[in-house]
């Protein structure tokens, strides 16, 4: 895998990771109970989880990419199986 494939799949853990605490915090701050959430709280979510969807559609290509590559006479990729 090139380096920015490997850039992407750290970027994308990392993220993962964002998204899951930004989440917990929303179902925490709704069960203080406390009335409704600030809109930030819970809008949070949102940005890391375009990010995964950006970076997750880009990974979930390259395999596919670079079959298609091999498949039009260039170097075989090493590794490019999906599975």
């Amino acid at each position: 895998m090139n380096g920015l494939g490997l850039w992407l799949r750290r970027t994308h853990r990392w993220v993962s990771m964002v998204f899951t605490l930004t989440v917990m915090a929303n179902f925490a701050a709704m069960a203080l109970g406390r009335g409704a959430p600030p809109a930030w709280v819970t809008y949070a979510p949102l940005a890391p989880l375009a990010v995964l969807l950006l970076t997750g559609l880009y990974l979930f290509v390259q395999p596919y990419l670079a079959r298609r590559a091999g498949a039009h006479g260039d170097a075989p990729v090493r590794g490019s199986h999906p599975f």
